[in-house]
């Protein structure tokens, strides 16, 4: 009679090799996909109204008024040519993604990136419509100078225009963390000043 002898591997339990991102939500940004695998973008339909510069260093409630009544205007009068979705707002925890749409509404190579970090205020708050939301960007020009640009995009309601608001503030957040943890910020006193600013007037 054959008797088989089953051998246990015993493993020696190693240490985890260490994160180096400060927040859980971060590593997601890292992950890789099959090379074979279509990626899908997750995010809010909109149509991009532009952008037009602003100035100032202080952003309150209505800053962005008179740029987005600017952009409202250029896009009332080119809007037969314009699809009712041109792009995808993708907002995630260091970066908003701008994944422009081609006329079947998919996505194409052409994307804007805007670092979370550089966005000095936003808001879904706007007289001209309240399906708009907008945020200030802090631009870096080639010469290392920079402007302060306002962005729009309209969504397809309020309510989606207020979730992009909460999202852009949640992404802040996770920023902010980050960049505290990592010393890039040691005021706290100018860190709650630019925490008040990404606060935005959705009601």
């Amino acid at each position: 009679m054959l008797k088989s002898k089953l051998n246990v591997l015993t493993l020696k339990k190693e240490p985890l090799p260490a994160v180096i991102f400060h927040e859980p939500e971060a590593i997601e940004l890292c992950t890789t996909a099959p090379l074979m695998k279509t990626r899908t973008h997750s995010g809010c339909k909109v149509t991009y109204l532009g952008k037009v510069p602003t100035t100032g260093m202080q952003f309150l409630s209505g800053c962005t008024e008179k740029p987005v009544i600017e952009l409202w205007k250029k896009h009332t009068l080119a809007r037969e040519d314009i699809f009712p979705a041109n792009a995808l707002l993708e907002i995630r925890p260091f970066q908003v993604w701008l994944h422009h749409l081609d006329h079947k509404g998919e996505a194409t190579v052409h994307m804007d990136t805007f670092q979370v970090a550089r966005i000095a205020y936003c808001t879904a708050d706007h007289n001209v419509s309240p399906n708009i939301f907008a945020w200030v960007y802090r631009e870096i020009n080639d010469d290392l100078s920079y402007q302060m640009d306002c962005h729009a995009v309209e969504c397809e309601s309020k309510l989606e225009a207020k979730k992009l608001a909460h999202a852009m503030m949640e992404a802040f957040k996770k920023t902010f963390h980050s960049m505290k943890s990592d010393g890039r910020i040691h005021r706290d006193s100018s860190s709650e000043e630019v925490s008040q600013e990404m606060e935005s007037d959705d009601g």
